[in-house]
């Protein structure tokens, strides 16, 4: 074979080829670099119900609750159309999923309202904070001493800081023991949750109600309540007493007959 030959209208086909090739290729690299891919939005949480349940079986639960056994989703759809109901998915995870048979819209009202009472039932932690010096004197004391007194006779936490500032800062006994002081003195109405503890310029602990304090305050208000509510007695003149209960008068004798004579 001879060498090929670098000229001629052959190798100027051939590099006109390659040239074409070389500028479509760094093309599409252009393409691909600027052009986002396609991958999907994200992926729906939302229950699929009726036409978007895209499986060719599920396992049918009919509108009592009663098991129908693995039917193809088209008859599936037909029973929930002649019923006038829903078919929703309840456990797209299964194999098959499982579809039942009901009121979609009163379905999601019902779990509204379950979810909302759930919330109201749900017991919120007050968190009440006093802030104290190492060296408070004994009036100051007292008073932070009765606001968390009051805190936790309401049943809620509090969080007790002790702020050290300056030179303070290296005698962090101080601190220390009037956290243990607090604690004792409000020993019988709430506990030492968390330890105090030291973070940068301030010591911490808090103090969390005995169980129960929140129930005996509720059952406080509504004893109380009643007595609110009582409508008050009629007032009578200014600056006259109340009278006294009117006793009925007895019956008067009947006079004996006269004996005949």
């Amino acid at each position: 074979m001879g060498d090929r030959s670098t000229s001629g209208p052959v190798a100027e086909k051939y590099r006109s080829g390659a040239f074409v090739l070389k500028q479509g290729l760094q093309l599409l690299r252009a393409v691909v670099k600027t052009t986002p891919l396609d991958l999907g939005g994200p992926i729906s949480t939302e229950t699929r119900i009726n036409d978007r349940i895209r499986v060719p079986e599920v396992r049918l639960i009919g509108p009592g609750g009663e098991q129908v056994g693995i039917v193809r989703v088209e008859d599936a759809l037909r029973v929930a159309l002649e019923a006038d109901l829903d078919l929703v998915e309840v456990a797209p995870d299964a194999r098959p999923p499982v579809c039942k048979i009901m009121d979609y819209g009163k379905f999601k009202y019902e779990t509204a309202q379950k979810a909302r009472e759930s919330r109201k039932n749900q017991v919120q932690t007050v968190i009440k904070e006093q802030k104290l010096r190492p060296k408070i004197d004994d009036h100051d004391y007292e008073t932070k001493k009765r606001n968390v007194v009051r805190f936790l006779e309401a049943g809620s936490k509090v969080k007790v800081t002790i702020m050290f500032r300056g030179r303070e800062q290296s005698r962090p006994e101080l601190g220390f023991r009037l956290l243990q002081r607090l604690g004792s003195d409000v020993a019988d109405l709430g506990f030492v949750e968390t330890s105090a503890k030291q973070d940068g310029r301030n010591m911490t602990m808090v103090l969390a109600p005995h169980k129960g304090a929140k129930t005996r305050v509720k059952a406080q208000q509504d004893s109380s309540a009643p007595a609110a509510t009582r409508p008050p007695l009629p007032a009578g003149p200014a600056g006259a007493e109340p009278a006294a209960p009117v006793e009925q008068a007895a019956p008067a004798e009947q006079a004996a007959p006269a004996d005949p004579q």
